[in-house]
């Protein structure tokens, strides 16, 4: 079953107005559908985990993650148990990640809805792409929010070169700060660059692997779920 995909009215703080596929087919509003994009080893999947940790208790949510030839990164999900089986599925996408998210989204949405129909209800679907370059983008018939992942060990200049998934997405994070001092990163050059390319959109910096660790992000997300349902 497909819904009525006309994407909705968006501000930079939250959704603006309920568009009508903000709703099922009997009239329950759907789960907040937010993207994760990113090139390949930027830390996708190992956010994704962390934030099914931080939410799994105050959230009723499930995954969607997206690979070319495999279902690897559904794979490590399950292995580490960040959820129940039933509430993580993979897309196989035969082709670059960015068809399946932004030009052929078709797959995409049968498992959404899949999960939503066996899973549901649920409050929020994270959509992981597969890795990809600075183009990638979503289609907004398939997410209400997107999140571009990327990390100091591709680049301090990445931010500056800048491209859809860094200009134009939701939230912007720049994972790995701890991996700059062995990589040459300039932490506060990245940061500078990316709100000259980003204006008001904001910019988290992140390291799973420190005190805060996905704790920004994850009330960035909150914050969209609060809105989405107020």
């Amino acid at each position: 079953m497909h819904l009525d995909h006309s994407p909705a009215a968006h501000s930079h703080d939250g959704p603006a107005a309920l568009g009508a596929d903000a709703f099922r087919s009997d009239g329950s509003r759907r789960a907040l559908r937010i993207g994760l994009g990113g090139p390949v080893g930027s830390g996708k999947t190992a956010t994704v985990a962390a934030l099914c940790r931080a939410l799994r208790d105050e959230l009723s949510l499930a995954v969607v993650t997206n690979d070319i030839y495999t279902r690897e990164d559904a794979e490590f999900l399950l292995r580490e148990a960040v959820l129940p089986p039933e509430r993580i599925t993979a897309v196989e996408t035969g082709a670059c990640p960015h068809t399946a998210i932004r030009d052929d989204i078709s797959a995409n949405l049968e498992a959404v809805e899949d999960l939503e129909d066996e899973a549901g209800p649920l409050d929020l679907i994270l959509v992981e792409s597969g890795g990809d370059n600075l183009t990638a983008t979503f289609s907004k018939g398939l997410v209400d929010a997107q999140v571009f992942v990327i990390d100091v060990a591709g680049g301090d200049d990445i931010p500056r070169k800048g491209g859809p998934g860094v200009t134009t997405a939701d939230l912007l994070v720049i994972n790995k700060t701890d991996l700059a001092p062995y990589v040459g990163s300039d932490l506060g050059r990245m940061a500078a660059d990316a709100k000259a390319q980003r204006a008001e959109l904001p910019v988290v910096l992140q390291s799973l692997r420190g005190e805060g660790g996905v704790g920004e992000v994850a009330d960035w997300v909150r914050g969209r779920v609060a809105a989405w349902t107020a």
